[in-house]
């Protein structure tokens, strides 16, 4: 006899058969309200022609005993033997309020498992796996796999690609039978990583169509899948992507998986983001001080540091407003341009006769925080200490990996390296007071000897310990701009580095889909010189300051080459920032799906308070712009809506097309957001912004 488990938090809801056998799902979606037994007689499908002689079961540790020839729940071996596990309950399941548990296990395998599922207040299901050897020898674990259904009218699946300065690329395809796959093997998260992987009804869309999706919270190797079987079953899934042999338990212990973050909407992919933001600001550890704006030396002065100069440039950052000065790459022993010094965490004398202090305390003294650029797990064969210590290298014995960036990894898993980084970084810290650390990661992993399971925990480790430490410091974690944005790592530090690229253009698609995932406060953006320096591309200053003003805003660029027109312009736009911060960092993200597919119209909505952005990233055939609408108000209430000048676009043409523009226009919510306005004609490489107030 089975009995029916529900659990529901804000409009989610999750239906758990309990018995006979393994619990499984049969509703994740839409809060259905109370359940009773003939729900499970409506849920249950019928039995195919050739196939087994009862329904198939997806449980949530699915395997072939079930009938179930998906991706298996769980796989694993005793030196070759046992591949297929048949674990059963061990203990009634666990209820806890939103929280659901169970214990089962299989003794002639000699393998228990646990399973852990939570749906949170703000409406995200996160499930946990932890398998135990209780055999008498080892147990190898292949995969330990975190599965959801999703039902069949879920027809069409978003993910995202990318590559270095261009992450976070949509693709679509449809949900048909087999495996959609996406699987990393870079030792950390991936430029191309999907982040979100998506399925949806028809034709979904940022603020239509039911969506569910599945995002694994882990910056090593990692899969997330889709997959449809032909007998009607269709999943969404996420596991820890390990090598051969990498984990390898002895009798008693035990691996736990990483948590999967599974989120429902019927509202769009916003609705997907927004339950995710609202559960990563509820977090103890999310930041809870204003984002302060940042000025990164990196494209003002690359590695010619030079003290009288950065004087200088810190000058300029106080004078308008700039609240965090980071000292970037070049600062260490032998590292006059990237082919040497990694590793040698020293103050290099010979650039810094009088160490750090001089430019710290002179920094402070213009009232803004100091930070430093580290790339702690990286080191380059041309360093003091990979010519002492060849063997802490993340490789084979004798056998170093393809130098990439002229550089190798270390392994933190071996503790005198993860004793040697600690004590470096703590001491630096200490000794300077720092701030804040950027803390890049150069390169993908290959042939990581002993793997990257290991890496990556020690990494976090490390991170936590530091932090411990130093319960003060914030963390940027940046890996070659955005490969390694994932909300394990965002568990161990305080912001994410979007891209390596501060062309604006590139920016605003990149940074559209990364708030899919992350909340805008915790994603850096930079205002960049007027021609970037990865693309080449020129474009205008207001343009800039529109596309860095919607996250956690700041600057990369010399400032004391500039114009005072152009100091000015700076100024205006961090004091908008600072004034909007409250706004930008705590509404509600939400993003247009205009139908001019060269413009890009997002904003942020708080309690009568709203910003939005019109950006053109292309020409259109259309003479006239379509209608901005402007997504996610109250539809009841009166909004005015003006045009900020600071970061309007140079040309003096809007108020002869738009007249409203000149005095703003007072309209409902309602209309704002299902009619709209007439924007400008803006060209490519120009935007908008707009802000509306309640009257």
């Amino acid at each position: 006899m089975s009995e029916l488990i529900s659990l529901a938090a804000n409009g989610t809801g999750l239906v758990v058969e309990a018995g006979p056998g393994l619990p499984r799902v049969l509703h994740w979606g839409a809060d259905l309200g109370p359940v009773d037994g003939d729900f499970v007689l409506a849920a249950t499908p019928g039995v195919p022609p050739s196939s087994v002689d009862s329904p198939i079961r997806l449980t949530l540790l699915p395997s072939e005993q079930e009938g179930w020839l998906g991706r298996p729940g769980t796989s694993g071996h005793r030196e070759g033997a046992w591949p297929h596990v048949r674990p059963e309950l061990v203990a009634p399941i666990a209820v806890d309020g939103n929280s659901l548990s169970f214990t089962a296990a299989d003794p002639v395998a000699g393998v228990e498992f646990r399973v852990e599922l939570h749906l949170d207040p703000q409406g995200v299901l996160r499930v946990r796996q932890e398998v135990v050897n209780t055999g008498s020898d080892t147990w190898t674990v292949d995969a330990l796999r975190l599965l959801l259904p999703v039902p069949t009218h879920a027809t069409e699946l978003l993910d995202l690609t990318g590559r270095w300065c261009r992450e976070r690329s949509p693709q679509r395809s449809p949900f048909l039978h087999g495996l959609r796959a996406r699987e990393s093997r870079r030792g950390r998260t991936g430029h191309d990583a999907t982040g979100l992987l998506v399925a949806g009804t028809d034709g979904f869309g940022f603020r239509h169509g039911e969506v569910w999706g599945v995002h694994l919270a882990w910056s090593g190797n990692h899969e997330h899948f889709a997959e449809r079987l032909a007998e009607g079953v269709g999943v969404l899934g996420a596991a820890e992507l390990l090598g051969p042999g990498e984990i390898r338990l002895a009798p008693g212990e035990s691996y736990a998986t990483p948590w999967a973050f599974f989120v429902w909407s019927d509202h769009g992919l916003d609705g997907l983001s927004e339950r995710l933001h609202s559960w990563m600001r509820a977090r103890p550890t999310h930041p809870r001080t204003p984002r302060p704006v940042v000025l990164n030396t990196w494209e003002a002065v690359y590695f010619n540091h030079d003290l009288d100069r950065l004087k200088a440039l810190a000058d300029r950052a106080a004078e308008i407003g700039v609240e965090r000065f980071v000292l970037d790459d070049g600062w260490f022993l032998h590292r006059r341009d990237d082919s040497a010094g990694l590793g040698d965490w020293y103050v290099d004398p010979q650039v810094w006769p009088d160490g750090l202090t001089p430019l710290v305390d002179y920094v402070r003294g213009k009232g803004m925080q100091f930070g430093l650029w580290f790339e702690p797990e990286m080191v380059n064969p041309d360093s003091d200490l990979a010519r002492a210590h060849p063997d802490w290298l993340l490789v084979a014995e004798g056998r170093p990996a393809r130098p990439w960036r002229r550089q190798q990894v270390l392994d933190l898993a071996r503790p005198e390296v993860f004793d040697y980084l600690l004590e470096r970084l703590d001491s630096l810290v200490a000794e300077y007071r720092i701030d804040y650390i950027k803390w890049d990661h150069n390169r993908d992993l290959l042939e990581a000897v002993p793997g990257v399971h290991g890496q990556t925990a020690a990494v976090y480790r490390l991170l936590d310990e530091l932090r411990s430490r130093h319960p003060a410091l914030e963390i940027e974690s940046c890996s070659s701009g955005g490969a390694r944005v994932d909300l394990g790592i965002l568990a161990h530090t305080d912001r994410v580095w979007a891209s390596d690229t501060n062309d604006a253009v590139e920016r605003q698609r990149i940074q559209r889909w990364m708030g899919l995932l992350v909340p805008p406060e915790l994603i850096g953006s930079h205002v960049g010189p007027p021609q970037a320096h990865t693309t080449g591309r020129v474009a205008e200053l207001p343009f800039r300051c529109a596309t860095a003003l919607f996250d956690h805003a700041g600057l990369e660029w010399d400032l004391t080459g500039l114009s005072e027109d152009e100091l000015a312009q700076l100024t205006a736009w961090i004091a908008v920032y600072k004034r909007l911060r409250p706004l930008l960092h705590g509404g509600v993200t939400v993003r247009a799906d205009h139908t001019d597919h060269g413009s890009l119209v997002h904003g942020v909505v708080g309690d009568g308070h709203a910003v939005f952005a019109y950006a053109r990233l292309e020409t259109s055939p259309d003479a006239v712009p379509a209608r901005l609408r402007f997504p996610g108000l109250d539809p009841d209430r009166r909004y005015t809506v003006r045009a900020l000048p600071d970061l309007a676009p140079a040309a003096g043409r809007f108020a002869q097309q738009t007249p409203w523009i000149a005095d703003g226009v007072t309209l409902t919510g309602a209309v704002l957001a299902q009619v709209g306005v007439q924007p400008p004609l803006l060209g490519p490489g120009q935007a908008m912004v707009f802000e509306l107030t309640t009257t």
